[in-house]
C-alpha cells in the first residue's frame, strides 16, 4: 500500500464514520417514533451523531496535546449548533402548525442558519 492509498483511506474513514453514526441515529429515531411516539422518538432525532463522528475523526488525525486542543475547538462550536438547533426546533414546533411542514420547516431551516452565525460571533 502506498502513501497516497493510505491517506485515501484516513480521509475517508471519518466520513464513513459519520454516515454510519448519522444513518444508525435516523434509523433509530424513526423506530423509536413508530413503536413509542414522535415526542420519545424526537430525542433520538437529537442525537448527537455527527458530533461524535467528528470527535473520533479528530482522532484518526491528531493527538495528544494537539487533538485536544482541535477537539476542544469542535466542541465549542457544537456548542454553538446545538443552540442554534434548540432556537430551531422550539420555531418548528410554532411554525410547522402555522404555516404547514413544506414552509414551517423551510423558515425554521432559514432561522438556523441566521442564528447560529449570530451566536457564533457573540459568543467567540
Amino acid at each position: 500500500m502506498t502513501g497516497r492509498d493510505l491517506m485515501l483511506i484516513t480521509g475517508i474513514s471519518p466520513i464513513i464514520l459519520r454516515f454510519l453514526f448519522g444513518g444508525t441515529a435516523v434509523v433509530a429515531s424513526r423506530l423509536v417514533a413508530r413503536s413509542f411516539g414522535g415526542r420519545l422518538g424526537g430525542v433520538f432525532a437529537a442525537f448527537p451523531a455527527v458530533y461524535l463522528a467528528a470527535v473520533a475523526g479528530l482522532s484518526m488525525e491528531y493527538e495528544g496535546s494537539e487533538l485536544l486542543s482541535v477537539s476542544e475547538q469542535l466542541s465549542r462550536g457544537a456548542l454553538v449548533g446545538m443552540s442554534a438547533d434548540i432556537c430551531c426546533a422550539l420555531a418548528a414546533s410554532y411554525l410547522i402548525l402555522k404555516y404547514g411542514w413544506k414552509t414551517g420547516l423551510s423558515l425554521s431551516l432559514l432561522f438556523w442558519a441566521v442564528l447560529a452565525p449570530v451566536i457564533y460571533f457573540t459568543w467567540f
